[in-house]
């Protein structure tokens, strides 16, 4: 049987990204939040999944997103009769003013929730890290009503890009141990890493998740108001202790040398070739004080 080809278009991984988005329902939670007028042809979820698409096949500047997608062939697969000029990014930049007014948390622990319950994935530790978003230009401080959200403040900080020239604000993300996002914190840029972690842990335990025994983190949640806090929220901490603490010093001169340590966890490679992922170590009670 002889078949006529009419076009052909490289969407490349696009399509199994909108599969995934359309299982996690993304849009229609979205929609919920954001009710589409009448006289929109583009909703704010489908908005939402064409600027995901757009961010996850290169630059993903606004203006682009249109012309990208249209050209991965994917507009058909968004919405039927979709064209590029509905995508143009004076109604994406709607669409994204409409979430911040939802409340960010609001919208994110609703697909988070979500997608755990999709994928029935267990959640006993929530793994806590940040970074910095690099901002550049002038942005006027615009006075708010108490009902509304407060945007995070660009501000001078840790640059953990190394570019300290520019302004910045501080993304705080707390994921599953499979990466599914839990929780979801934009601060002011000069906010400090160990600041955050507690109201990450504050945050964490507001959300009332069932399973959850606590959080890891990286050095900067060690310290004895970090390690009182989880304790009278009866939760627990994983977190590297710096080489200049001295509980740490004390353990690597504590008695003898010891031998292998035992196999604490033995994982299967990322990939077919690359090796099992195993790590080793040692549990040792110490007395500490905290806050």
């Amino acid at each position: 049987m002889a078949m006529a080809l009419h076009q052909i278009s490289p969407v490349a991984h696009l399509p199994v990204v909108l599969g995934v988005v359309r299982k996690l329902n993304l849009a229609t939670l979205i929609d919920t939040f954001c009710p589409p007028h009448p006289a929109q042809v583009l909703s704010c979820g489908r908005g939402v999944e064409a600027v995901l698409l757009a961010m996850l096949d290169g630059p993903h500047a606004l203006y682009k997103g249109g012309a990208r997608l249209e050209e991965r062939g994917m507009l058909p697969f968004l919405q039927p009769g979709l064209t590029r000029t509905s995508l143009q990014d004076y109604r994406l930049g709607q669409i994204l003013d409409a979430l911040f007014a939802v409340h960010l948390h609001r919208g994110f622990g609703a697909i988070a929730l979500n997608a755990l319950e999709v994928y029935a994935s267990p959640t006993p530790w929530l793994h806590q890290a940040t970074t910095t978003i690099i901002l550049d230009g002038a942005y006027e401080e615009a006075a708010h009503r108490s009902a509304e959200p407060v945007p995070p403040r660009p501000a001078s900080g840790h640059s953990q890009d190394g570019r300290d020239a520019l302004k910045q604000v501080l993304l705080s993300l707390g994921v599953s141990s499979d990466g599914l996002p839990r929780r979801l914190g934009v601060r002011a840029g000069n906010t400090q890493d160990r600041t955050e972690t507690r109201v990450a842990i504050e945050e964490g335990v507001a959300l009332g998740l069932d399973g959850v025994r606590g959080i890891v983190a990286a050095r900067k949640a060690y310290g004895k108001r970090t390690l009182g806090l989880c304790r009278a929220r009866r939760g627990g901490r994983i977190t590297l202790v710096p080489r200049t603490c001295a509980v740490r010093q004390e353990l690597e001169t504590w008695g003898p040398q010891p031998g292998p340590f035992p196999l604490l966890l033995d994982k299967p490679g990322r990939t077919r070739q690359e090796p099992p992922r195993r790590w080793h170590g040692q549990s040792v009670i110490r007395s500490g004080a905290v806050e």
